[in-house]
């Protein structure tokens, strides 16, 4: 094995006993990419199989979403721009949203009790028990799809891993938007 070849661990052959030492490898440059993508697909799959199934009624996916966001907040309320931090739309078609649950009686807004210029969405007892219903609907096809798939270790890992990335971010500097003429000046 030459001196720049690996073993599948990571390891190099030392020259004077044979063993492998662990070094460092390289950084591959394309891994954060490939696990990104492996993430997102694997979600996209996920999410089309559980927006396919017939649990949501009378909601949509993003409806119980909110509902269900809402259920895990303290006091089950949330300022509309907390609530947009977990989810995936602009804040004004989920203001929209949120309009449409709180004609439906499932969602109320009440003012904070820390400031009264500020407003909480809040879970309605009809809002709290429809999220419930769904809730334990879409655990069973959790745990249809996800449980064949991994194993109980594997299961705690990618919790882990995905809580650890999450959680990463509030640290980690905003990068600044690329434009054209940046990509320009870096080609020159």
């Amino acid at each position: 094995m030459s001196a720049d070849v690996l073993s599948p661990a990571g390891e190099r052959p030392q020259a004077s006993t044979g063993r492998h030492a662990t070094v460092a490898a390289a950084p591959d440059s394309h891994v954060a990419a490939r696990s990104w993508e492996a993430l997102f697909r694997a979600q996209v799959t996920l999410m089309r199989r559980f927006a396919a199934e017939d649990v949501w009624a009378p909601l949509t996916v993003r409806e119980y979403d909110v509902l269900f966001t809402l259920s895990r907040a303290p006091e089950h309320g949330l300022r509309l721009h907390e609530l947009n931090e977990d989810m995936l739309l602009s804040q004004p078609s989920l203001s929209r949203m949120v309009d449409r649950l709180e004609a439906h009686g499932l969602v109320s807004r009440r003012p904070s009790v820390g400031d009264r210029r500020g407003l909480l969405i809040v879970l309605t007892p009809q809002g709290a028990q429809l999220q419930k219903s769904i809730g334990r609907k879409h655990v069973e096809s959790i745990r249809a799809y996800v449980e064949p798939a991994l194993t109980l270790e594997e299961l705690r890992t990618l919790e882990h891993l995905c809580t650890k990335l999450r959680s990463a971010q509030t640290t980690i500097a905003t990068r600044t938007p690329h434009t054209p003429a940046q990509a320009e000046e870096r080609a020159s």
